[in-house]
């Protein structure tokens, strides 16, 4: 039985004019069209190839090689592209475009806009479906993160202190207004960090690495750059935070305690406009 939804590594079992048919098991002959077969790899009856299973405009289950941008499973961020009586539909770049039904929308949507939605199998049809209502796909169970993890990050709402973002696919946390220190956009894949992990099991996020390992990765970056700009950087402790983050990555705060730390040490002189290795740190 061929899993709906989902790439499977199916074989071929005939060829015809039109295509290729390949072995669904109890789902029968599934058909892989023209179009989609490959042409750098075999395709001889008797060879695997790796589909994405879904049901056609016809509700026919078929084959492609496209990849979509979710499968079964998946966090996307998707577009709203028509609407019916039943519900919303999303483009997940197949020619069939998922349905999200009005009971699995969290919020009222327009054509054109994005949402993050989760895709499922409805047990009922076996039909892949969407929806924005993404608590119940989420872990309750603690996370097992510590701080200073690296973590991949998918941007999913705007609330009064920042930005609700899922960790790993799995949890939810929090990226704070403060350390949102260059533009972010909903829906967008981001790396993060763990920041901290509050008592209440709560996470909050950063952009940038945290810790002390961090500062020392951040001083080193500005060393570097500065040998290799003749001991010169156009930055300093009131450039903007938007040149800061262009430069290096990290908010103007990290920037300010990196280089406050690089003058103790007497490495560098921090003036007004620039920042300058110090005569001792040339060589």
């Amino acid at each position: 039985m061929a899993d709906i939804g989902r790439f499977n590594k199916l074989q071929i079992i005939k060829q015809a004019s039109f295509g290729l048919y390949l072995d669904g098991g109890e789902d029968g002959e599934i058909l892989l069209p023209n179009r989609y077969v490959p042409k750098d790899q075999p395709t001889e009856v008797g060879d695997w190839l790796r589909v994405f299973v879904y049901f056609d405009s016809e509700d026919r289950i078929i084959a492609t090689t496209v990849r979509p941008r979710a499968q079964v499973g998946e966090f996307a961020n998707l577009k709203v592209v028509a609407r019916n009586q039943v519900g919303l539909f999303l483009d997940w770049g197949l020619p069939k475009d998922v349905l999200l039904p009005f009971a699995e929308l969290k919020k009222p949507l327009e054509e054109g806009q994005y949402c993050v939605a989760y895709l499922y199998l409805d047990k009922h049809t076996s039909r892949v479906l969407a929806t924005t209502r993404l608590d119940r796909y989420l872990d309750k169970t603690p996370a097992r993160y510590k701080v200073g993890d690296a973590v991949n990050l998918l941007l999913v709402e705007r609330t009064d202190l920042g930005y609700k973002a899922i960790i790993n696919s799995e949890h939810w946390g929090l990226l704070h207004r403060n350390e949102a220190f260059r533009p972010v956009k909903l829906g967008r894949k981001e790396q993060g960090y763990i920041r901290e992990i509050r008592p209440d099991g709560k996470i909050n996020l950063s952009l940038q690495p945290v810790g002390g390992q961090a500062a020392d990765l951040l001083q080193q970056q500005i060393l570097e750059r500065l040998h290799a700009n003749d001991g010169q950087l156009a930055l300093s402790d009131r450039s903007s935070p938007e040149a800061i983050s262009d430069a290096f990555s990290v908010s103007k705060s990290n920037f300010k305690k990196a280089i406050g730390g690089l003058l103790k040490k007497g490495l560098i002189l921090i003036h007004p406009d620039r920042i300058e290795l110090s005569r001792g740190d040339e060589d």
